[in-house]
């Protein structure tokens, strides 16, 4: 399900570079839909490589897919022309660092695709400090698990509060179903750390006590 509302956001006839592909899963569907045009299958590990190179080659798609084995936009050359990056199933924080090791593979013409599995915070950092507008963002349950997708584009200057930084700009507005119950668990899971704060033994800082404390307070503020 995770896959197939990514691939929703890939525009139609794009050129795709897939980072962290593993078995090549998403731009071999597209492909096999005939829904993009090439894409790029990006490996930093070996086993994953062999499977990526697995899957495209069982679905004889090896003119239209390039798999690499690279580190992060590593995997992307300027002759790819890539028109779309998709960065799916990591943590925010290492997305992020992925984005920022490879700016120079970024023309700044190409649409995010990202799926993080949290750390949204700091990612939506690095978007609005590099320029890049967030254009649609969801949250999905799958698993007992919540997991949200942030797709951008490079645009004019844009500034997020804490707060949109911290939920999503387009979230706190549309407010989904989904959304909604994610932060409802996030907020019995905050107070119940602060709860074992209060009785902890050993000294808990100060400012990561205020740090929660305000946390709880936005997330209750939002639910309200």
């Amino acid at each position: 399900m995770r896959l197939e509302r990514v691939a929703a956001q890939v525009p139609a006839g794009a050129r795709l570079a897939d980072i962290g592909s593993d078995h090549a899963y998403l731009p071999v569907a597209l492909m096999r839909r005939g829904a993009i045009s090439a894409a790029v299958a990006g490996e930093v590990a070996l086993t994953p490589y062999r499977s990526a190179q697995r899957s495209v080659r069982e679905n004889a798609l090896e003119q239209q897919i390039s798999v690499r084995l690279a580190s992060g936009l590593a995997a992307i050359r300027a002759t790819d022309a890539i028109t779309a990056i998709s960065i799916c199933g990591m943590g925010g924080e290492t997305i992020r660092d992925i984005l920022e090791c490879g700016k120079a593979q970024l023309g700044g013409q190409e649409r995010l695709v990202l799926q993080p599995n949290g750390g949204e915070q700091p990612l939506r950092q690095w978007l609005m400090v590099n320029g890049y507008r967030i254009l649609h963002e969801e949250v999905l349950r799958e698993n007992r698990f919540d997991y949200e997708i942030i797709v951008a584009e490079r645009a004019e200057p844009v500034s997020y509060s804490a707060r949109e930084l911290y939920f999503g700009p387009l979230q706190m507005h549309t407010r989904s179903p989904a959304f909604l119950l994610k932060w409802q668990h996030r907020l019995r899971q905050k107070q119940k750390t602060l709860g074992h704060f209060a009785r902890a033994r050993q000294a808990v800082s100060e400012q990561k006590v205020q740090d929660l404390e305000r946390q709880v307070r936005w997330i209750s503020e939002l639910l309200a």
